[in-house]
Parts: structure tokens; C-alpha cells; sequence
């Protein structure tokens, strides 16, 4: 055998620590552990009925073959049409790529978009991908950290000191993973005029739009003004508000030539989006949307006990989230860095929750409250005798 000599690009980026631990999480729980795992951002509802019928009968229908690398033109054409009527932005199916899930979205736009030197701004705490996508690329991550006092959203005045020659693309997500946080529409307007003065792209994360509380709203870049959506570029998917994480079907929309061009890297890299699985996600769009209601109604009642739960435990501090599905919360009195407090947690009490610092953010942990709420209850009880043991 030959000496196997790894291409470089691979050495230069790390495993996603969310996929390990969930993975760790889950052989524990089928080695019978009792495990309560608060690590994976996946609704725990089925798939609603509508979107599985619309697959099954895709299938019956024969929709088993190689389909158009960009995806099928009746989803591309829903897509357009849902992004029009939710979000007011103006969008044909020749400016939609359909993808292999959301992440996969990213993917392709930052390999069709980011050359080696360009940089790439993104708000600390970030979704653990963002910065990997960026180095593959032989771009340069600029992280920008935000704090809890600021609710962990970057200012104006932050976004535009980043800045410099070499900027290429700044990565907004609102809804945040890992933060729950959601930017007002004002803050979204400060950051377009700042996007539009630089002449920048911003990428815009939408996967957790339909998951939000308290009056919370979710205002797309693109739709401030004509010239923030001549600069903006969405990334979106099914997997969290129609809870269709295994069916591997996300999106990209922007400029025509952009979308061409990913489109081009995807006819030699994974092909077509699994076709049945598109005509599910057509129905997601077209079909009745009481289920996402329904499931966040759901995320609302778990969100309320886990900040009570989480709060009344001395030496830990939350925000509230405004919406997606995860509790990010303050560790740094427990006196354990994050890796080792989520290890520890996980190792002696049975659960999993992920490290700030897979976040760029030290001194934290993220918990998925997308779980039943007997999970909850019992996780943050072994949570708490966690920390009681550790402070004693």
C-alpha cells in the first residue's frame, strides 16, 4: 500500500462536535444507558402525514429517477412562491437551487463564492460549520464575538469595523443556532445599510424562521430594500420547521449566476436532491401548515420549563431564547471549561448537551429543548445535581 498522504484542506478543519456527541449520546443509550440527550438540534415530532403521503405517492408515481441537478422545477417554482408570499422577496425558479439539506446550501455557495484570501465575517456564537465551510475554501473566517449583554447580536458598529478590503461575505443567522436570539427588524435594517454601503454579500440563515415566541418576528435582509436584496443571498430548508431532518432537502436562493454556478458544482458532486423526497417537500410548502403551528406550540411550553429549570439552579444563568429550539447558557461559575463540563455531564449523569467552545464562545453549553418533556424535566435534574456536586 502507498503512503496515504491526506489532502491538506482536511487537516484544516475539525469533526462537527455536535454530530460526535449526539453520536457518543446515542451508542450509550443503545449500550441501555439512561441517556437524556439535549445535543442534537432535531424536532422529535414525525414527519407530518401530508409530506410523507406526497412522497409515497411520488414513488408510486414512478418519481425514482435522476432528476435536474438545480431540482425538480415544480419545487423550485414553490420555493419562489413561498419566499415571495413569506418573505417578500422576489424570487423566480431560475434564482433557486434545491440542496442536500440546508448545510449543503452553505456548502455550495461558499465554494462557488469565496477564493483563497477572501474573508468571511461571522458573529460569534456561531453555528460550528459556518468557519469549517470557510477554511475548505481557503477562505478567511473573521469571527466577530458577542456577548449575553448584547444578546448576542452583532451591532452596526461591529459589522462595519470588520470590514476591510478583503471582505467578501458576512454570515447572519436569525434565528440563531446556537443562541436562540432573533433580530428585531430595526437591528436587520442597521445591518442591511452597513451590507449596502460596503458592497458585500451577506448570506442570510433562515432555517429556524417559523420558530419563534413572544411576538418575536422574522424580518429577511433581502426584503429591507431593493438594493439589501441586490446583496442577499438565502439559505433555507425543511428539516427544522417541518421537522424532515433525514430527508436531506435545503435550498439556496440569489442571483441567477450564482445559482448557475452552484448548480454546476452539484451536477459533479452529488447530482440531483433525492427526487420523491422533493415532491414531500412541495407538499410541506402547498399543504396545510397547521403542523408547524402545531410543533411550535410544542417548542413554546418546553422552552418555558427549561428556562425555569435552568434558572433556578445556582451557578448557571440563561437568556431567554425568541426562537429555534436551544437554551444557551452561562457556565463559567462551575469553574469547567466548556468541553470538560459537557463531558463530564455526559459521562457521569447521562447527558449530552454541546460546548460553547464549538461555538467560538468558551464558558457556555447549548441544550436542545427539542425533546419530550419528560427528557427535560429528568435532564435538568441530573443537570443540577451535576452542578450542586461540583460546587459544592
Amino acid at each position: 500500500m502507498p503512503p496515504l498522504a491526506l489532502a491538506n484542506r482536511v487537516t484544516q478543519v475539525t469533526p462537527s462536535m455536535t454530530l460526535a456527541i449526539s453520536a457518543k449520546a446515542k451508542v450509550m443509550k443503545a449500550d441501555g444507558l439512561p441517556v437524556c440527550s439535549f445535543s442534537a438540534g432535531e424536532p422529535d415530532f414525525d414527519t407530518p402525514d401530508h409530506i410523507k403521503a406526497a412522497a409515497k405517492a411520488a414513488l408510486d408515481q414512478g418519481k425514482t429517477r435522476y432528476g435536474p441537478a438545480a431540482g425538480e422545477p415544480a419545487l423550485r417554482q414553490a420555493i419562489a412562491n413561498k419566499l415571495q408570499t413569506d418573505n417578500d422577496l422576489c424570487y423566480g425558479p431560475e434564482n433557486i437551487i434545491v440542496t442536500n439539506g440546508g448545510k449543503h446550501s452553505l456548502y455550495g455557495l461558499i465554494m462557488a463564492l469565496i477564493e483563497p484570501g477572501d474573508e468571511v465575517i461571522i458573529p460569534a456564537p456561531y453555528w460550528v460549520s459556518y468557519p469549517e465551510m470557510v477554511t475548505l475554501a481557503g477562505g478567511i473566517p473573521v469571527i466577530v464575538p458577542t456577548t449575553a449583554d448584547q444578546g448576542y447580536r452583532i451591532t452596526p458598529e461591529q459589522l462595519r469595523q470588520a470590514i476591510t478590503p478583503k471582505t467578501k461575505l458576512f454570515v447572519l443567522n436569525s434565528p440563531s443556532n446556537p443562541t436562540g436570539m432573533v433580530y428585531a427588524p430595526e437591528e436587520i435594517k442597521a445591518l442591511a445599510d452597513v451590507v449596502v454601503k460596503a458592497d458585500i454579500w451577506v448570506v442570510s440563515d433562515e432555517i429556524y424562521e417559523k420558530i419563534l415566541y413572544d411576538g418575536a418576528t422574522h424580518l429577511s435582509i433581502g426584503a429591507v430594500s431593493p438594493a439589501a436584496f441586490e446583496h442577499t443571498i438565502i439559505s433555507n430548508g425543511f428539516a427544522k420547521a417541518y421537522s424532515m431532518t433525514g430527508w436531506r432537502v435545503g435550498y439556496l436562493a440569489g442571483p441567477a449566476e450564482l445559482i448557475k454556478a452552484v448548480s454546476t458544482l452539484q451536477s459533479h458532486s452529488t447530482s440531483n436532491v433525492c427526487t420523491f423526497a422533493q415532491y414531500g417537500a412541495i407538499a410541506a410548502l402547498e399543504g396545510p401548515q397547521d403542523c408547524v403551528a402545531t410543533m411550535g406550540q410544542a417548542f413554546a411550553e418546553r422552552r418555558q420549563a427549561i428556562i425555569q429549570r435552568c434558572r433556578s439552579i445556582p451557578g448557571l444563568s440563561c437568556g431567554a431564547p425568541q426562537g429555534a429550539f436551544y437554551l444557551y447558557v452561562d457556565i463559567q461559575p462551575v469553574g469547567l471549561s466548556s468541553l470538560d463540563f459537557c463531558t463530564q455531564l455526559l459521562d457521569e449523569h447521562y447527558v449530552a448537551t454541546i460546548p460553547g467552545s464549538a461555538f467560538g464562545s468558551e464558558g457556555t453549553i447549548r441544550i436542545s429543548y427539542a425533546t419530550d418533556m419528560e427528557t427535560i424535566l429528568a435532564g435538568m435534574d441530573r443537570l443540577e445535581a451535576f452542578v450542586k456536586d461540583r460546587l459544592g
